[in-house]
């Protein structure tokens, strides 16, 4: 029976990774893989998880089974950095803890489906796998522009399709720090849409994937918070991949706003269901060190420090960027200074990216995304010097 399956194309970034490893040139550029980097080009270990993890050597008792929600205390001491002081918002919003972000929305599609949803309505260019997930799920998938061409977002479009949405739909928002164009609603577009959809039977679903990484952790969710407290229900996908570096500990948490506390029994009892079918329960250790940083005072500041730096150093990537606006013919740099996090999308056709890559080392998807943390002081001239050269 395993003849029957046919070979699936490889996955881009895979091979790209491949290209980038087996290329000897010492001055190479990966603006590819999608992990933040120092200025030295490294992924190190947060000092506040270390700290954490130690703490866990010393004192944990058990490796047992958590159950299909997770560590609750991970996901409750989220909560306050996500949702603010009233986080369960009146005993209306409660959550899960899930492998990864992804993890996140993969349980928050398929709860939609169970709940009926039938397509979701999903802004492009967005990050490839949600509609490998939404596919898989088996719900339609609808797009419509995400950015307009001066780099801002596209309001119109998603409010277009929030008034015109039916029961049976959902609408699919990134929370910040949009992947892979960096370009954010604004907080008057936030409160647009949220007007919107409290008037709209069209559900929300909202991945948060970089808090912290665009312009603070309030700021960050500002907008999300003002859509949570206008409509009766939603579903949130949050990872804590980025902005605690736990990329392959797979930590995330899934949360719901209900229009009820007496609700939120019956839904977390599918979700752990769901869970329960797909992964059985999610990897612990990463969360637990997350409840850790979160639970002790010092911890929590040597986080928020480090957050602070990455913060710092992208946006001083982007400023950047935004200033060789004058050095690159033919290519619009400057909105990247008024965007956010770690992606943004260059103009480039397939022949100039395939030229940056052979002649000048550099590598970057074919999309023309690139990773905004792959550029430091030591390659950034370079970067931007061979940008003038490809589009000149």
């Amino acid at each position: 029976m395993l003849d029957r399956l046919e070979q699936q194309a490889p996955d881009a970034l895979l091979a790209l990774i491949k290209l980038y490893a087996a290329d000897d040139r010492s001055d190479k550029i990966d603006l590819g893989v999608g992990v933040y980097r120092t200025d030295d080009g490294a992924t190190p270990v947060f000092a506040a998880i270390k700290q954490a993890e130690q703490k866990l050597v010393d004192e944990q008792e058990s490796k047992g089974y958590l159950g299909p929600e997770g560590d609750i205390g991970f996901v409750h001491a989220l909560m306050p950095y996500i949702f603010g002081k009233d986080a369960t918002m009146g005993g209306r919003i409660e959550g899960m803890q899930t492998p990864g972000g992804t993890g996140a929305v993969r349980l928050a599609t398929s709860l939609a489906k169970q709940a009926g949803v039938t397509r979701v309505h999903l802004g492009i260019p967005s990050w490839p796998n949600h509609a490998q997930i939404l596919g898989d799920v088996g719900l339609e998938t609808v797009t419509f522009e995400h950015a307009r061409p001066d780099g801002s977002a596209n309001v119109d479009a998603v409010l277009g399709v929030i008034r015109t949405g039916q029961a049976g739909d959902a609408v699919l928002l990134h929370g910040c720090c949009h992947n892979p164009t960096g370009v954010d609603y604004t907080r008057e577009d936030w409160a647009a849409i949220a007007g919107a959809l409290a008037d709209s039977a069209v559900l929300p679903i909202i991945d948060t994937a970089y808090q912290g990484l665009g312009h603070g952790l309030e700021e960050d969710v500002a907008g999300m918070r003002s859509l949570l407290a206008a409509v009766p229900e939603a579903l949130i996908a949050y990872s804590c991949d980025k902005n605690f570096g736990l990329y392959r500990d797979r930590v995330g948490a899934f949360y719901v706003k209900a229009q009820s506390g007496d609700q939120l029994d019956a839904i977390l009892s599918n979700a752990n269901a769901l869970a329960r079918a797909n992964w059985s329960m999610p990897p612990d250790h990463g969360g637990a060190a997350v409840r850790k940083v979160l639970r002790d005072e010092a911890m929590t500041k040597t986080w928020l420090d480090e957050l602070a730096g990455m913060r710092d150093r992208l946006r001083w990537v982007r400023e950047r960027l935004a200033q060789a606006d004058n050095e690159v013919p033919g290519l619009d740099l400057a909105p990247l200074g008024r965007q956010n996090g770690m992606f943004a999308m260059l103009a480039l056709s397939k022949d100039q990216i395939g030229t940056l890559r052979d002649d000048h080392a550099i590598y970057m998807a074919g999309s023309g995304r690139i990773n905004v943390a792959g550029l430091t002081k030591h390659n950034i001239e370079k970067f931007i010097a061979a940008l003038a050269d490809v589009t000149s």
